[in-house]
């Protein structure tokens, strides 16, 4: 590369060695050689030596002076390329991408031509996803290097990212006519399934289908040309190929369940007597797989339902399969097919128990019995069957039969758990799982869910203790958990820390889990060259999607929620200053006891300074150990360091809001689906008085679920707040009119107090719905405050969609003063809810929660009468379908 500012031929091969050091990472070498050029007065201030010179320091950790010396050559050479080409690579390495390719172009224009830093350019495009400035650099390089494979095929993918499908695919289609080899190997066969993928993607299907005939012998890849063809023939209406082309698929592989689907989509089946048929066929055909026979009884009913339910659990019991339960539990959906499977089952239990045959007749023809464990699956089933459907008492005792069956099955300790989590008792749970953990103490899984179900009775210390034994040592258990990216356990942290109102602990948690996600789009920048190199360009595109998407995570969706939740309490209730809390709290105290209050907080200090000295000593030792392993290794260092998350900063920020819609934002682009996205949207927005993203937010909401009890909440408040701002006149004409107009459609020029009386009429029976239209009653009109109270608390039969879940949301609205003082009203809404969840700790007496877990234990728990105390309900098929998505959690 010729210089700006030239050297003499001694200088300039030792210039040319540091350049040679830089590449092959020997950096002391290369700060060697720098420093004699620079050690020369005429060239003290040579700008590209000093570049490279921080360039190499940046790579030995020491990024201060790495600044310092680029920024003076290039202060010295601005007109150099290489000046600016190190100062991009600098920040490029701080993750600055922006000004990294701001650094780029002004090397380009004294070195348009330069191939390296074209490079760098456009892995910073795609990485910052500016698709047109990727598509202009990656065709000066096209132009550049043209023969070259990688310049076509990422000129071609800028234009297939661009969706400018046809060119593409002509330089796909004239790249692929310039090779003459006739060797197909997994490089050109990738190549042809991507161009195969562009082609569908254009929506040209017949062209898709014919270059897939054209090619197919030279794609190795066999199983992904039979299902492209498959999909194929199946959008083009082919069906009678598309059948004889899934056959041959399910005859590859006989479990694959959506191969069924198709081929039954294929075949035209329109009846569910017909698909039973099919899958009847299948399963007959081969008798090892189980898809055929689980798939069949989503479409059987009636005596075919019986006789094939029949088969298909005695099968499971008899070879014992853990996941029996789980595997049928959608089709527990249909009540008829409850009943139907209970019946059974309870033959099954009794039969085997009797005479060890799963029918008393099979014993009379005097075959062979069952296995000896097929009673304990049994009973081990029956448990999770009766929690499902929220009997807490029958599933308990079948598990505490089964335990008592075969006391060794770590499986039957984590179910008994589960129950006791689904009744509301998590401090019971956690004591079964840390059983389940102490019998096989090597076993991962049982370690991470004693773990889970430690975070969610908030021993949160005691959680961290259990995972020390699966991580690094040397480090502590939360770091390392952090190192390692465990997202499920920081998010079961925050809300932990969120329980116990330690705000800041959960705010560091949430944004460790946001930094996550941070590093894993980072972290695709190694790919783009990567995946072009090897021709993984199917693989590639789909990874650039979805880290377009990432954020869309349930992971992220959890601890954002939770992020926002805890900033709007900080915002609704700021945390004071820990002077003016002192002075707060010892205002009233006598002498005596602001003597133990003295005493108390100097030992709590005393100890808070221990440990922070600990984690400094600690901290120290660490980067000091990273240090000698960087030089000793002579290799470049990690990702900048990040400002390190202080809890009490974090929940003592100036603007709790604006960090609030930080974490809404990704949820705005990528969630928009979800209703709980628009939800936290009105609760910031409307903290701000922003009123016209408060009306987006409300008919964003109302077009996915007009009926959503939150979104009626909404509305009224919005209405509300329209009335004010008419009254006081803040807001102009032109934003009112705006108002107005958008929310006829939802209003229909009805008053608050009309809108909440007609949701409340139409739900009258509905728990969820009963308490937001409560809550926005007495908002209305607090004088109402006995009727509102009256409508949240009552649990009579008749009264839909209530839960565990649900009772403890109106007892802490209760608790929380959002109807009022009613401390009266309180006692007797936990009392009732008492009775109805006897296992609940949320509705306990404090007095009584240490004492009456072993009581109801061992007293009704394992009672085999089913004459509990107090009888619990039978919920709702409503309730059911809501349980499903936690039983397995």
């Amino acid at each position: 590369m010729p210089s700006s500012n030239p050297l003499p031929p001694k200088e300039n091969s030792l210039f040319k060695r540091i350049l040679k050091c830089y590449e092959q990472k020997q950096y002391k070498n290369g700060l060697k050689f720098a420093k004699q050029i620079l050690s020369n007065p005429k060239y003290a201030e040579h700008g590209e030596t000093l570049a490279m010179k921080g360039l190499t320091l940046n790579c030995l950790g020491r990024k201060e002076e790495a600044y310092e010396y680029v920024r003076r050559g290039l202060r010295n050479d601005l007109r150099s390329h290489v000046c600016w080409h190190v100062y991009g690579l600098l920040q490029r390495s701080d993750k600055k991408y922006d000004e990294a390719i701001k650094c780029y172009r002004n090397a380009l224009k004294w070195e348009k031509d330069n191939i390296q830093i074209l490079r760098d350019l456009s892995l910073l495009q795609i990485q910052m996803r500016d698709l047109e400035g990727y598509r202009d650099t990656r065709y000066q390089l096209f132009m550049l290097r043209p023969t070259q494979r990688a310049s076509w095929i990422g000129f071609a993918m800028a234009y297939h990212l661009l969706k400018d499908y046809e060119m593409a695919l002509k330089i796909l289609d004239s790249f692929r006519k310039t090779l003459v080899s006739n060797v197909f190997d997994y490089e050109h066969s990738e190549l042809l399934l991507y161009q195969n993928m562009v082609i569908q993607e254009s929506g040209a299907l017949e062209d898709a289908l014919k270059h897939l005939e054209q090619f197919h012998t030279q794609i190795c890849d066999k199983l992904s040309v039979d299902e492209t063809w498959a999909n194929l023939y199946l959008k083009l209406g082919r069906h009678s190929d598309a059948c004889e082309k899934y056959r041959q698929l399910l005859q590859r592989n006989p479990e694959n369940t959506g191969y069924y689907m198709r081929l039954m989509e294929s075949l035209q089946l329109e009846t569910d007597e017909q698909r039973r048929v099919l899958l009847a066929e299948y399963r007959d055909k081969y008798p090892r797989a189980l898809a055929p026979s689980r798939l069949l009884l989503n479409y059987a009913s009636g005596d075919i339902f019986k006789k094939e339910i029949d088969r298909y659990l005695r099968k499971g019991l008899h070879k014992g399969v853990p996941p029996l339960f789980v595997d049928l539990r959608s089709l527990y959906k249909d009540p008829t097919k409850v009943t139907t499977i209970q019946n059974l089952m309870d033959n099954y239990v009794e039969s085997l128990s009797k005479t060890g045959y799963f029918n008393i007749e099979e014993s009379k023809e005097n075959g062979p019995k069952e296995p000896a464990s097929a009673l304990l699956w049994a009973y081990y089933y029956m448990a999770q069957h009766y929690d499902f459907l929220g009997d807490t008492y029958k599933g308990l005792h079948y598990i505490n039969t089964a335990i008592e069956h075969t006391p060794t099955l770590i499986e039957l300790f984590v179910t008994k758990g589960r129950i006791y989590k689904h009744a509301g008792d998590v401090m019971e749970a956690y004591n079964w799982l840390d059983e389940a953990q102490g019998l096989d103490t090597a076993d991962r899984y049982i370690n991470s869910k004693c773990a889970k179900y430690m975070l969610r009775a908030n021993l949160i210390k005691e959680a961290e203790e259990t995972c020390s034994k699966f991580t690094r040592e040397g480090v502590s258990a939360m770091e390392n958990l952090n190192e390692m990216q465990c997202m499920w356990f920081q998010t079961e942290c925050a809300l932990a820390y969120q329980r116990l109102e330690k705000w800041g602990e959960a705010l560091k948690k949430c944004h460790e889990v946001d930094r996550h996600f941070s590093e894993i789009i980072e972290d695709q920048f190694d790919f783009h060259t990567y995946c072009m190199r090897k021709m993984t360009l199917r693989s590639y595109v789909g990874l650039l999607r979805l880290e377009d998407v990432l954020r869309a995570h349930p992971f992220y969706f959890r601890a954002a929620k939770c992020a926002i939740e805890v900033y709007i309490r900080l915002h609704d209730k700021p945390l004071q200053d820990e002077a003016t809390e002192q002075e707060l709290n010892t205002e009233n105290l006598a002498p005596s006891e602001l003597k133990k209050l003295r005493n108390k907080q100097r030992k709590a200090r005393r100890k808070a300074e221990l440990e922070k000295a600990v984690q400094v000593a600690a901290a120290e030792k660490r980067e000091q150990h990273n240090k000698s392993r960087q030089v000793a290794a002579d290799t470049e260092p990690d990702a900048p360091q990040q400002d390190e998350l202080i809890p009490d900063k974090l929940a003592r920020m100036d603007d709790p809001l604006g960090q609030a819609i930080r974490f809404l934002q990704p949820l705005q682009q990528l969630c928009a689906d979800k209703i709980e996205t628009h939800l936290m949207a009105f609760e910031i927005y409307s903290r701000k008085e922003k009123p016209l993203l408060m009306l987006q937010c409300v008919k964003r909401a109302w077009k996915l679920d007009p009926n959503h009890p939150e979104v009626h909440s909404c509305i009224v408040r919005l209405a509300i707040a329209m009335d004010r701002w008419r009254r006081t006149g803040v807001l102009s004409e032109t934003v009112v009119t705006v108002i107005n107009k958008q929310m006829d459609p939802i209003l229909l020029k009805r008053t608050p107090h009309q809108i909440n009386s007609q949701f409340l009429k139409a739900n009258v029976n509905d728990l969820p719905a009963t308490f937001q239209g409560a809550r926005m009653m007495y908002l209305l009109d607090p004088s109402t405050q006995s009727t509102a109270i009256k409508l949240v608390t009552d649990l009579s039969p008749s009264v839909k969609n209530y839960s565990i879940q649900m009772c403890t949301k109106v007892l802490n609205a209760l608790c929380s003063g959002e109807f009022g003082e009613c401390a009266e009203a309180n006692a007797d809404y936990m009392t009732r809810c008492h009775e109805l969840y006897p296992f609940a700790t949320a509705f306990r007496p404090a007095s009584s929660n240490s004492t009456n877990t072993a009581n109801t234990t061992n007293t009704n728990a394992s009672s085999p009468s089913f004459t509990p105390i107090i009888s619990a309900p039978t919920p709702t098929w409503g309730v059911l379908e809501s349980q499903e998505n936690c039983v397995s959690n």
